[in-house]
């Protein structure tokens, strides 16, 4: 009998931001604790949120353009893929699905042998401070995926090669009560054209289907591509009706107690909506993307 291999888990979302500390701000606005900024050797910044499901946000922002152009012209993927994005949607936004790998390498060849391959692998290393304020060294090992007709979608696997030694400790907590990402929103056209890149990229074949758009399960949280009339029906949302290519719409996050987070929201004076027994966040500055929260169950 052949071993079916579980589906991969979701590691992190990339988040493009014009200003860090904007972001920052905005992001402990909303109830969540945002680590110690987090400097690439490639020319850009990060503030990060970790959650206890072992997934996070990852607010990425511009901290030395030339050093960012220079990487770029020189084939490092991560930044041309994050100048692109910035070039055809603007400094706001939300870039990259990223799921996790015990090896950078072996993923590159399958993308690869796929014919999904996005592009050449990137490993560096870089400075970490912990929640206590020590500083560690953590080092990762990308390797990349693309679909051609989809680009304002970027997707890459990532290997921790030299975790955090404490791990997060008390940077998953937060007062807004959230516990991990439950569920990332796409829109397209015909999100069916799309099934097999997410079926190689997830390691995924079974899928939920509908006229709306389809699904994968991939342990405690989900992928989900709909039409602008699933994005409409599910969510109340508009989404493009005419140009092709995926484009991430909003994620969804789990906490503990929506009434809890109402409270903290009305007294930050942040705006919100509520609907079909969930919170919508809409765009902003420093949050470039729409987030919803729902209760955990």
């Amino acid at each position: 009998m052949t071993e079916i291999s579980p589906p991969r888990t979701l590691d992190h979302l990339v988040l493009p931001v014009i200003d860090i500390d904007v972001a920052r701000n905005r992001y402990q606005s909303l109830g969540f604790t945002v680590a110690p900024d987090g400097r690439h050797p490639f020319g850009t910044e990060n503030c990060c949120i970790f959650f206890k499901d072992d997934t996070f946000l990852e607010p990425l922002g511009i901290a030395q353009r030339e050093t960012c152009e220079a990487k770029a012209i020189r084939g490092n993927t991560f930044v041309a893929n994050d100048q692109n994005y910035r070039f055809r949607r603007g400094n706001e936004g939300f870039s990259h699905l990223v799921i996790k790998s015990d090896d950078a390498r072996a993923d590159h060849a399958a993308f690869k042998a796929a014919g999904m391959s996005g592009g050449k692998m990137v490993r560096f290393s870089r400075a970490y401070k912990d929640s206590a304020g020590n500083k560690q060294k953590v080092s990762f090992h990308l390797a990349f995926a693309a679909d051609r007709r989809s680009p304002d979608s970027g997707f890459f696997a990532c290997e921790v090669l030299q975790p955090p030694p404490g791990g997060r400790g008390a940077l998953v907590e937060h007062e807004n009560g959230v516990t991990g990402i439950k569920e990332v929103v796409l829109s397209e056209v015909n999100p069916t054209d799309f099934q097999y890149f997410f079926q190689m990229f997830l390691d995924q074949r079974e899928m939920d289907v509908d006229s709306f758009g389809m699904s994968f399960d991939l342990n405690t949280s989900k992928v989900t591509v709909l039409s602008p009339h699933g994005m409409q029906a599910f969510y109340g949302m508009e989404a493009e009706k005419r140009e092709r290519g995926m484009r991430f719409a909003a994620f969804v996050l789990a906490v503990n107690n929506l009434a809890h987070v109402k409270s903290l929201l009305t007294a930050n004076n942040i705006v919100f909506e509520e609907r079909q027994g969930r919170i919508f966040i809409a765009p902003t500055a420093g949050q470039g993307t729409t987030i919803i929260m729902e209760e955990a169950q």
